[in-house]
């Protein structure tokens, strides 16, 4: 198990997506540091080296995960003139990288959550906090364009779509992934778009690229 010596960003990158390939192939109740030396062929004290443990490999690679989707959000909603079809496709783009990946975004979260670790929560509740913060900010872009009401809450909106998507998830691995996830976020925004958009505003057609 000796490989040559590698620099330190490219080695904590190494060890990150051993991480990720590890949940994605078995869950993350196999996650172990054992198992990661294993994947990237190195000692668990090489591991240690660039993490202190399980619960930094883990803060490590939900902030990767999370900084990506912030990043998507707003390349999207840089690049779309409306708002609310800004925000479906970027919540198909993500459901389908979530689908790609076995849902490994979501088992991390419910393995931090199983850490009960206060200030492993409060970084992770952070960074969901940021997401649910660009996602508000396209509900009131959609407001100003006069696509969604103007009575709406859009910090309400905003956590009920996250929750909507988080339980959907949640569902299909639970169903051990067994239906379309594209599909069925199709179902949910038709209702969910149906009613926080203003009665008069036409409602925003599908992305070509997104699931249907």
């Amino acid at each position: 198990m000796v490989q040559k010596r590698k620099s330190t960003g490219a080695r904590k990158t190494q060890i990150i997506a051993a991480a990720r390939k590890l949940i994605i192939r078995k869950g993350s109740e196999h996650l172990t540091v054992r198992a990661i030396a294993r994947e990237v062929e190195i000692t668990e004290a090489a591991i240690y080296r660039h993490f202190k443990s399980k619960r930094e490999i883990l803060l490590f690679l939900m902030s990767h995960i999370m900084d990506t989707m912030l990043k998507e959000v707003e390349t999207r909603a840089a690049g779309e003139s409306q708002a609310l079809k800004s925000l479906h496709d970027l919540l198909a783009e993500h459901l389908t990288e979530i689908e790609q990946r076995r849902g490994m975004s979501f088992h991390v979260i419910a393995e931090i959550i199983s850490l009960n670790d206060k200030k492993l929560n409060r970084d992770v509740y952070q960074k969901l906090q940021l997401y649910i913060d660009r996602l508000k900010a396209l509900l009131l872009e959609g407001a100003r364009q006069g696509e969604v009401r103007n009575d709406l809450d859009p910090a309400a909106a905003a956590l009920l779509l996250f929750g909507m998507i988080q339980g959907l998830v949640n569902y299909w691995a639970l169903s051990n992934c067994s239906f379309d996830l594209g599909r069925n976020f199709t179902s949910l925004w038709e209702v969910y778009s149906k009613a926080i958009m203003k009665p008069d505003a036409s409602p925003s057609p599908p992305h070509a690229d997104s699931p249907a």
